[in-house]
């Protein structure tokens, strides 16, 4: 029964949720990447190699054989798994990068700001308070 109750609290940890959340929109995020490689950046890379699919690049090392299927290298999906991973990769790092330029703006600047009738009143306030 121990066992059950140390495994209920450490799944019902926030640092798991948040793992878990993290991990249903990497893989949301990793489709919407993968659509955009597929969609938008390999077509026209397609029509300036000559039209070519990377995806259906392949060298037949046996021929198909009555019902028995080719044996192929598939090296064009190679490349384009790769491709996808150096797009999801630079997304990532412009992301991240900008979330840290967030941070030390946001660090640089001044807490609290008061607006010039707000510092007057203080400041009669504090004249006030002396007397």
């Amino acid at each position: 029964m121990k066992i059950i109750n140390e495994f209920k609290a450490f799944a019902m940890k926030g640092n798991v949720i948040d793992m878990a959340v993290g991990i249903i929109i990497g893989a949301a995020f990793g489709k919407i990447v993968t659509s955009i490689v597929n969609d938008i950046i390999m077509p026209p890379i397609g029509l300036l190699v000559g039209g070519v699919n990377f995806s259906d690049l392949k060298f037949v090392m046996k021929e198909a054989i009555g019902k028995n299927p080719a044996v192929t290298l598939n090296y064009g999906n190679f490349l384009q798994v790769t491709f996808d991973f150096l797009i999801v990769a630079f997304a990532i790092f412009i992301m991240i990068k900008a979330m840290n330029t967030a941070k030390k703006n946001q660090a640089e600047a001044p807490e609290n700001i008061v607006s010039s009738k707000e510092a007057i009143l203080l400041t009669e306030i504090r004249d006030l308070l002396k007397k």
